[in-house]
């Protein structure tokens, strides 16, 4: 159902069993797919492609100019992906030159007041609070959860199945499988819990615990770590701790004991 009092340009494609409510406004170049909800008064931007079953709360606004002063209006994009929701007064704006678009993937929530700047890319499952926001070029994989208030530095990745505590200041990048809070932000410890419910045995819990421990609680340098837990059985997740902390530019978010100086750096 297209509601007479929606706004919605000629040029946007409206799938199957779509509901846009009164005065929401349908720009120029979109994609609504099949079955999505856009509510009242919300504001979808040109070049927006909105999947399959997703709900847009009431005076959402995704797919509007980023928020970057170099911004020429270059013709750049945005893509939420299927089955998400996303809560009122939620921003999410297009890319820049720089990549071209920003991604939000499938099964995504944001909470209400989340902003998504431009060129982000969020992985599927992702969780993000209340007044979260992220700045350009931010990286979250998939099904790690921000609590509210998290403010997140440009540039900097979120690792997958990570947790990111409520006002937590993000200047580094956050590992994969691990919790972080605090302003500024450390890592406290492996998210076992959350680790657990995604389907992580006990003998996977064992090997990422080793492999943590020498990365983050040790005395060996980076490189000199990384190499010790190559040692070990190297397991789907352990791999993907490796490659990340390797290939981070902006540096790892530092263990809290570590800082503090007490025996062992990471407390997983």
């Amino acid at each position: 159902m297209i509601s007479e009092k929606a706004q919605v340009e000629k040029s946007a494609v409206i799938g199957k069993n779509v509901d846009i409510a009164p005065f929401a406004s349908i720009g120029e170049n979109t994609h609504i797919m099949d079955g999505a909800v856009i509510g009242q008064g919300a504001v979808i931007g040109r070049n927006t492609t909105i999947g399959e079953g997703t709900k847009v709360s009431p005076y959402a606004v995704l797919g509007t100019p980023p928020q970057d002063l170099k911004y020429a209006g270059e013709e750049t994009f945005c893509e939420i992906g299927k089955n998400c929701t996303i809560r009122e007064f939620v921003t999410v704006n297009r890319g820049t030159t720089a990549t071209g678009k920003t991604v939000v993937g499938d099964n995504v929530l944001l909470m209400a007041y989340v902003h998504v700047a431009h060129d982000c890319r969020v992985g599927n499952g992702v969780i993000m609070s209340n007044c979260v926001g992220i700045a350009g070029h931010v990286s979250i994989g998939e099904n790690a959860i921000m609590g509210a208030y998290a403010a997140v530095h440009q540039f900097t990745r979120i690792g997958m199945l990570a947790m990111v505590g409520g006002m937590a200041r993000i200047n580094q990048d956050v590992p994969p499988y691990s919790m972080a809070a605090g302003s500024p932000a450390y890592v406290y410890g492996l998210n076992r819990i959350g680790l657990s419910r995604a389907g992580f045995s006990p003998e996977d819990l064992a090997v990422l615990k080793k492999a943590y421990k020498i990365i983050f609680r040790g005395s060996l340098l980076k490189e000199d770590a990384l190499k010790e837990a190559e040692k070990l059985e190297q397991t789907e997740s352990v791999k993907k701790l490796i490659e990340f902390v390797r290939s981070s530019t902006r540096g790892i978010t530092p263990s809290k004991t570590l800082i503090e100086g007490q025996k062992g750096g990471f407390d997983a």
